[in-house]
């Protein structure tokens, strides 16, 4: 049953994804699974995340205006709603180019719905050798931090006695991340209970997250209650340390001059299609 439930929504997903491509006038690049389905953290009624690259032909590039950068989409059915966005292939070069950490969560993610060129898995190569870690935490620390202030810190110095306990989870899986990063030299896996598993932290951090991880796997609605003394903590101790991280610190400068074969190399794939 839940397999059909599954192939049902892949479907769905395809159908989307090839409407817009026709509605669009563009070439679907690559597409991918992410958000919470990815993060290993979803419910049975938690949204599908979609995102892909596309490139549009050639002759579009070489217009005055340029063409559009990113295509939106939020669909809602019966069984599920989808949050579909895409990236034109020049806009998600520049940003591996930044080592943007969302785009490369994008590449490395585990639910693949399209991938018509190969030039996607030479992008993973460039990636995995060129990404910056000091952008990588620049990225996390500040998404950490950001939600950490606004939907709990803040929440407790106002003098509430109960939190929103799902944006505990939102605080720490960029810092489950960055832990990752710190420890062994690399990039995460997308998969946050992967990248939790292969972390040193203390057993009652891990334990209060795993607890909130299964309440929220089994459906149980993680509204308001009260904080997580091991959480917060948690919290306090680590982003204060990464908020003094200077991003341009160890920040290796890389030529990216084959970023540039790889958009000829699609464009001309379309061309020769």
């Amino acid at each position: 049953m839940i397999e059909c439930y599954m192939n049902k929504q892949r479907t769905c997903i395809d159908k989307i994804l090839n409407g817009i491509a026709i509605d669009k006038g563009v070439r679907l690049l690559y597409a991918c699974g992410g958000g919470s389905r990815e993060w290993g953290f979803a419910s049975e009624h938690s949204d599908y995340d979609v995102y892909f690259l596309y490139a549009y032909p050639k002759n579009a590039y070489l217009c005055l205006d340029t063409p559009q950068d990113t295509i939106e989409r939020k669909i809602i059915t019966e069984e599920a709603t989808f949050g579909i966005a895409g990236w034109d292939i020049f806009k998600a070069l520049r940003l591996l180019r930044k080592s943007n950490p969302p785009l490369l969560e994008q590449l490395f993610s585990t639910t693949i719905y399209a991938e018509n060129t190969p030039q996607i898995d030479v992008l993973r190569d460039i990636a995995r050798r060129t990404y910056s870690s000091s952008a990588v935490f620049y990225h996390y620390s500040r998404m950490a931090s950001r939600n950490y202030r606004q939907y709990i810190a803040n929440k407790l110095l106002a003098g509430d006695a109960e939190v929103h306990l799902k944006k505990y989870l939102y605080v720490v899986r960029p810092m489950i991340a960055l832990f990752f990063v710190e420890q062994h030299k690399t990039l995460p896996p997308t998969n946050f209970l992967k990248t939790l598993k292969n972390i040193e932290i203390d057993e009652d951090v891990r334990e209060a997250i795993l607890d909130l991880v299964d309440r929220k796997k089994i459906g149980q609605q993680l509204g308001m209650g009260a904080p997580i003394p091991a959480l917060n903590a948690f919290a306090e101790q680590y982003l204060t340390k990464w908020m003094e991280y200077d991003p341009e610190k160890d920040s290796k400068r890389h030529d990216f001059i084959e970023l540039d074969n790889i958009i000829l190399s699609i464009l001309e794939e379309a061309n020769n299609a």
